[in-house]
């Protein structure tokens, strides 16, 4: 049987109480207290990045302060920008493309959970991968639901609420998130 790490981020069934997911946790926790603390060290910080991230693209920048899960699910692509405090709950993939650009306090949510009372009274969980595609622009206090892709150079109004994928070149707004123009 794999492992809870492995259950989780394939999107299976998982519990978020396996000791080795705590740990994880807790090691990220530490991790984002140093990113925290080097706010005003561009070199260090990038390179505490580069350390806990599944891809860190050159010139991408992520604004304190940054909150995640797990961060070891995480692929920030070449010239993404991620602004003041981005949420990310990466229990699955989560990848941001070349050039994206992520207005402040912006979630973007991998995590889910079962639709059935008692699977969730038992703890388990489990995520959707979640993709915001290169030069793709979501404004500030937006949430992008888990599963959902924004393709590329898509925008995304502020606030929106992204419950389903947005096309290529897009805009939405609104809760949920409504196509604006093509």
């Amino acid at each position: 049987m794999p492992d809870a790490l492995s259950r989780m981020t394939a999107g299976e069934l998982y519990d978020p109480a396996d000791p080795e997911l705590v740990r994880a946790r807790a090691e990220t926790a530490r991790w984002l207290v140093r990113l925290a603390a080097c706010a005003a060290e561009p070199d260090m910080r990038r390179a505490l990045l580069a350390e806990r991230l599944a891809e860190l693209g050159e010139g991408a920048e992520i604004r304190d302060p940054f909150r995640c899960d797990y961060g070891f699910n995480i692929r920030v692509g070449a010239r993404a920008f991620l602004n003041f405090g981005c949420v990310i709950l990466d229990v699955a993939p989560v990848t941001i493309g070349e050039g994206a650009q992520i207005g402040p306090n912006v979630m973007l949510c991998a995590a889910d959970h079962p639709r059935e009372a008692a699977t969730r009274r038992a703890g388990l969980e489990f995520g959707r991968p979640v993709v915001v595609g290169p030069h793709a622009w979501i404004g500030a206090g937006a949430i992008v639901l888990p599963g959902v892709t924004i393709g590329e150079g898509a925008v995304v109004g502020a606030g929106a609420v992204a419950t389903r994928d947005v096309p290529a070149g897009a805009t939405v707004a609104g809760n949920p998130a409504r196509l604006l123009r093509r």
